[in-house]
């Protein structure tokens, strides 16, 4: 019967997906702060088409928090959903073959800013819910928190988080804002990297200068930028900020085997990507290091003069916006105070320097001996006929530490995405197959979850 309810809305699930993608709801940019309001408020009035109770736009020193809840016995466990209706720049948005926010259909994909992430994925919890509620018996409290800051750094969540615990009260906590190995093996997330976000500025003279009366004698920012951001890694991968390693946990031999052991394509990923060799830490496989090793990228950089045309100047300032990645026991201000620390201890005299710490998160790995992990095992073995993977993503979700440290809640990354689904680039997509079954395997976990927990 679940099957069939969603067989038979397939199409009504995809044009309500497709009002909210049309929705430009970019965190980051001040200038969408009425399109973020928008999503909100449209995600308000579809928990009240499911005849949800509690719903809440919550105001925040940032872009609101939508909360709802259905509480039909307190005898029943309580599911909380965390999702994100925000999403990030689509620029460059001359390297889109549709425009971000007019979703589209091609190769059997939805074309769209946030259609995997995480519109398309936190979506699924509401249909799922309106499955169950149409055709099943429903056995479990459900809890909705949807936010709109999660691409920007989640600042306000902390502060609800806290000042909320009661209202936020569950024995589990569902996410869907990660991937699977590909649609052949499914897989649930089981480790997830934190994240320390780092905008360096680095000054020279008071001015632009002309590059033929002061060059040679007044040291370029620009240049002296990339040689700083040059030296944070040697020629084998390692990061080279002192200390940097210190907290990382070093998995032995067997179970470095066991998480070579997920299936991955070298040939496929290289593919998929267009490049032509692999590159990261020596002595670590491409699982590993995407999944267990730290890493140092530089997101962007900038400064002179990028218009058409030349202009020669000698810069005033030079800029970089710099990430890291971090593993389990590594603490996102611990790394962030180091890598400041070691910045100011490179700049040079013929420079001044300013390190801005944007925003950080914790690393966290999931616990597989919960109800709730064996009830995301089971959703996946019944639906998708296999038993998933545990596998370790790369990404940061910062808010699961947080989860743990003041709900004492774990949580369950019961993502549907691809790598091949471009989240945070150009032509970002996410799969019909993967969004209907996505839908399929969390009304089975809502059920298994349920009658574990009796």
């Amino acid at each position: 019967m679940i099957k069939d309810y969603i067989n038979n809305n397939k199409d009504r699930f995809l044009s309500e997906l497709f009002e909210l993608l049309k929705i430009e709801s970019v965190s980051a940019d001040s200038k969408f702060k009425e399109e973020v309001d928008k999503a909100a408020n449209w995600l308000v009035g579809e928990f009240k088409n499911l005849d949800l109770d509690n719903v809440e736009k919550i105001k925040t020193k940032g872009h609101p928090i939508v909360y709802a809840e259905k509480i039909l016995d307190h005898s029943y466990p309580t599911i909380l959903v965390y999702g994100h209706y925000d999403v990030q720049p689509a620029d460059p948005y001359e390297l889109w073959d549709s425009p971000p926010f007019e979703p589209t259909i091609k190769n059997d994909k939805i074309y769209a800013r946030g259609a995997c992430d995480d519109k398309g994925q936190m979506y699924m919890h509401l249909k799922a819910y309106e499955t169950l509620k149409n055709v099943g018996e429903i056995k479990f409290n459900i809890k909705f928190m949807i936010e709109g800051e999660e691409e920007c750094g989640s600042d306000s969540l902390e502060d609800f988080v806290v000042k909320n615990k009661e209202k936020l009260s569950a024995d589990v906590i569902v996410i869907s804002d990660t991937s699977i190995i590909n649609n052949e093996n499914p897989s649930i997330t089981i480790g997830l990297r934190g994240l320390s976000y780092m905008e360096v500025e680095l000054t020279g003279p008071n001015r632009d200068l002309h590059s033929g009366t002061y060059g040679g004698a007044v040291n370029n920012p620009i240049n002296e930028l990339c040689k700083i951001i040059s030296s944070l890694k040697d020629e084998k991968g390692k990061i080279l900020i002192p200390g940097f390693y210190d907290d990382v946990q070093n998995y032995d031999e067997n179970t470095r085997e066991e998480i070579n052991k997920v299936p991955f394509d070298l040939n496929e990923f290289k593919s998929h990507i267009n490049i032509g060799d692999i590159y990261g830490e020596e002595s670590y496989s491409t699982v590993e290091r995407i999944g267990i090793r730290p890493t140092l990228d530089v997101n962007g950089i900038w400064g002179g003069y990028t218009n058409e045309g030349a202009k020669t100047v000698l810069p005033s300032k030079a800029f970089a916006k710099i990430s890291m990645r971090l593993v389990s026991n590594q603490s996102s201000k611990k790394i962030s105070n180091l890598f400041t620390d070691h910045m100011k201890k490179l700049c040079p005299p013929s420079c001044s320097i300013k390190v801005t710490e944007h925003h950080g998160g914790e690393p966290c790995i999931v616990n597989t001996k919960t109800k709730g992990y064996k009830a995301a095992y089971n959703a996946f073995k019944e639906v998708w006929e296999k038993e998933p993977v545990p596998t370790f993503d790369g990404g940061s979700i910062p808010i699961v530490a947080l989860f743990k440290k003041e709900l004492d809640l774990d949580s369950i990354l019961m993502g549907f995405g691809l790598d091949e689904d471009a989240i945070h680039s150009p032509n970002e997509s996410y799969g019909l197959f993967n969004f209907y079954k996505g839908i399929e395997t969390i009304t089975s976990f809502y059920n298994n979850f349920a009658a574990n927990e009796k």
